[in-house]
């Protein structure tokens, strides 16, 4: 897809995260993407590449030890730069997220209707009988049956899988312009992800809602993204449509990925990533690399634009 700037939603420029303490440890080394109307843009990385502090950043969601520099402007405005009230109007109404830990995000003294139908109450100024039926029908889209039963449901009463679904009717009740998803799929077997695959693809084409997937699930990915930018260490190592990312891949780090597939051999990747509190002078994925030069060790590459995808790799001048 070709994002042009009449239709960019979301543009984050030099995105990045430091979190203060005894030693100061660098989570994002200056990302920048963009998403448009509609458009899916997915991070994939191995954990602790920093895949969700930049969706926690961009909704300034982060505890207060963290420090965020750059510019995350949404429809104009850089989010950076609002008051904490402004920014209440925006989460939910404008951009919603999807927590990777349900039980965490759900609120236990609340029953799942009151959590589903309170944001239709105070974004919408809905009247709480017509919320809580609109409530039951975004159950009964993430596919739960007896809906007049399950909002009377506490999440304490419910498992991982059907906790996870209950988020994603709240996060995407009231229609966002853009949805962060950040492992959305995590504790749901294979047919409930073909139901989250299928609601997502709706609103995106019903609703033209734009997406940023966060995912260690590569299928699910590919199934679903435009465009997927590798993360690696706090930093983009290469960005591309899907198609070019998942056909021919060009850092060797995005290689590694995709070998440790099943369907690939299930090839890991050797070694480990670098603490984010001790990170490599040079190109941050050389210990791991069996293509690395002295000049890669010595050096770190930047971001380079390449016919259309950008590759942070000195393999490509």
């Amino acid at each position: 897809m070709n994002v042009s700037i009449v239709n960019t939603l979301l543009e984050v420029k030099d995105l990045q995260v430091f979190f203060k303490g005894i030693k100061t440890i660098t989570a994002l080394s200056g990302i920048s993407f963009s998403i448009a109307e509609s458009e899916t843009l997915s991070l994939v990385g191995e954990t602790g590449c920093g895949k969700s502090v930049a969706a926690h950043a961009i909704m300034r969601l982060l505890p207060s030890e963290a420090r965020v520099k750059g510019i995350v402007k949404f429809r104009g405005k850089n989010l950076l730069e609002l008051s904490e009230k402004e920014m209440v109007e925006i989460r939910g109404k404008e951009i919603g997220i999807i927590f990777q830990n349900p039980s965490l995000a759900l609120n236990p003294v609340y029953s799942i209707g009151h959590q589903l139908a309170e944001p239709l109450c105070v974004h919408k100024k809905e009247k709480k009988e017509k919320a809580l039926f609109m409530a039951a029908g975004a159950l009964k889209n993430m596919g739960f049956a007896n809906t007049a039963e399950y909002i009377r449901y506490y999440p304490s009463w419910c498992s991982g899988g059907m906790n996870q679904r209950f988020l994603i009717a709240a996060s995407t009740i009231l229609g966002p312009a853009l949805l962060i998803a950040d492992e959305p799929g995590k504790g749901l077997d294979r047919k409930r992800v073909s139901e989250l695959e299928t609601e997502l693809k709706k609103l995106k084409f019903k609703n033209k809602t734009a997406l940023l997937l966060i995912s260690h699930d590569l299928s699910f990915v590919q199934r679903l993204a435009d465009r997927v930018a590798v993360m690696y260490a706090g930093e983009i190592v290469e960005m591309a449509d899907s198609s070019s990312i998942f056909e021919e891949p060009l850092h060797p780090y995005s290689k590694g990925l995709l070998n440790s597939l099943p369907e690939k051999g299930f090839i890991p990747i050797p070694g480990f990533s670098p603490s984010l509190s001790n990170l490599p002078s040079g190109c941050r994925f050389y210990p791991r690399c069996s293509l690395r030069k002295r000049h890669c060790i010595e050096n770190h590459p930047d971001l380079k634009k390449i016919n259309g995808r950008a590759v942070r790799c000195f393999l490509y001048p």
